[in-house]
């Protein structure tokens, strides 16, 4: 394996998650955003889009279903986060110093959870109408595919919508997030946390990235510490928050806030032109 390129713990200063994470929480890119809104399809149908699948349940309640009810104004809410979230780990210096294979890893594997950790700084809500997915016995009787028969494991090809347990599943994150008051820097901490992903197969410099994120949460730990000295358990709060994060999918994310406005245009490659301008 080829040796990694990139500078070792020992060559960064001690405050380089503090000064790479901090000062490149910005505004939108009001070019890329249009970029992105480009992609969207003249007309995009329910029944065109692509859907989580979740397993089968006898009580019948994992068909249950919900789309956006407000889906103009959520998905452009959620692009405008997408945008400024790119923004951010683009001008992280120690991310830039990595070689471009783990920088795509990176980014195909934390796109998802640090966006929806943007939602939660903005304080982005949303609202959403619930829809029930065919039973096995509707499909037999209307001629729509088995579950079992789906091309892609995990995606439907009927139902629009996701889960509603992955949809409460990411409320209940932005709720804990909101009940905490997560600060400015707490965010980006965090954020560096999820971005720095040594547990992906496939990077060259795994080490570095592991030191990477524990330097975040060190930081993270300290700034804790030091600024809310009272609350003793704050860390742990928000290391349960990072837990709950993990639960959510991306394509759950995709599916939800970006399938409405993209229709079935990979979101991976909207991401790769946005990100390295291709």
């Amino acid at each position: 394996m080829e040796s990694c390129r990139c500078r070792g713990a020992s060559g960064r200063s001690s405050n380089s998650i503090l000064y790479s994470i901090l000062k490149n929480d910005g505004a939108e890119e009001p070019r890329a955003l249009q970029h992105l809104l480009q992609k969207t399809p003249s007309s995009c149908a329910p029944s065109a889009l692509l859907d989580l699948h979740t397993q089968a349940c006898s009580c019948g309640s994992t068909r249950r279903r919900g789309v956006l009810r407000s889906p103009q104004v959520t998905c452009k809410a959620a692009s405008a986060v997408l945008v400024k979230t790119l923004r951010f780990v683009k001008n992280v210096p120690c991310f830039r110093e990595l070689p471009e294979d783990d920088q795509l890893l990176l980014i195909r594997s934390g796109w998802a959870p640090l966006l929806v950790l943007g939602l939660a700084q903005d304080r982005v809500d949303f609202e959403t109408t619930e829809t029930v997915e065919p039973s096995m016995l509707q499909r037999i009787l209307t001629g729509l595919p088995h579950r079992q028969s789906e091309t892609q494991p995990g995606l439907s090809r009927t139902a629009p919508g996701v889960s509603v347990v992955d949809i409460e599943a990411i409320r209940a994150f932005l709720k804990k997030c909101w009940s905490v008051d997560i600060s400015t820097k707490e965010y980006a901490y965090l954020k560096g946390a999820v971005l720095f992903n040594p547990d992906l197969q496939g990077l060259r410099c795994q080490h570095y990235i592991q030191s990477l994120r524990r330097e975040a949460h060190e930081a993270l730990n300290e700034h804790v510490r030091l600024v809310q000295r009272e609350d003793t358990t704050r860390f742990a709060k928000l290391l349960i928050a990072l837990s709950m994060l993990r639960a959510i999918s991306p394509p759950v994310v995709a599916q939800l806030f970006f399938r409405p406005m993209i229709g079935t245009v990979n979101i991976e490659e909207v991401l790769m032109e946005m990100f390295y301008g291709k």
